[in-house]
């Protein structure tokens, strides 16, 4: 009997995962996923049991990987405000043929379950919270040093600040220009600057 050829896990998630962000989980065949995974469907289900399964653990390794990002910018960054209007002006300017250069997976997610796929939402809606806890903590070690007013709400500009980053990818994905993303990036960016009660006083 011929014998499966040898895949690297990594690999496989790597390619599930740019595949069903772009296709989302409806649209993406098991054709789809033998072609992008170079796998058989038989050693597909052998390696990760289901379609759902391999999507939830390609939406673990979206959110573990935007996660990482997220902190390299925030740790070389001078100020905790700095990183968090820097990271918009990142997204502004991400070129048109970056593949990032589309909507959130996580949102995408949530909007096209299934009211019989309460787990795959569930999934994506607990990473969005987790997103939205790490803005929050960000905004608070920004509170802490002086660069918000102290009566300053972090849940809430947390709250407002995934919103914006959800909008940049949202504009990203309909294609439009990226001049007009990069200015609207630049309007938000410049919202969270001023909310530093010492560029008034200077």
């Amino acid at each position: 009997m011929k014998r499966a050829r040898p895949y690297d896990r990594d690999t496989a998630l790597a390619a599930a995962e740019m595949l069903f962000w772009t296709k989302g989980y409806h649209a993406t065949s098991l054709k789809d996923l033998e072609m992008a995974l170079r796998m058989k469907p038989g050693s597909i289900y052998a390696a990760f049991s289901s379609k759902q399964a391999l999507f939830c653990l390609a939406l673990d390794r979206y959110f573990e990987r935007m996660s990482d990002e997220f902190r390299k910018e925030i740790a070389q960054a001078e100020t905790p405000l700095q990183a968090l209007s820097g990271h918009l002006r990142k997204l502004g300017k991400r070129p048109t043929d970056d593949p990032q250069h589309r909507a959130c997976m996580l949102v995408k997610t949530v909007l096209d379950a299934t009211p019989e796929e309460t787990a795959i939402a569930e999934h994506a809606r607990n990473y969005l919270d987790q997103f939205r806890l790490e803005f929050a903590r960000v905004f608070e070690r920004a509170k802490a040093l002086g660069e918000l007013p102290e009566d300053a709400d972090c849940a809430r500009l947390a709250h407002r600040y995934q919103t914006n980053v959800m909008a940049i990818k949202n504009e990203m994905h309909r294609g439009t220009d990226q001049s007009a993303i990069a200015a609207l990036a630049e309007d938000m960016a410049a919202d969270l600057d001023n909310l530093d009660p010492r560029r008034s006083a200077a």
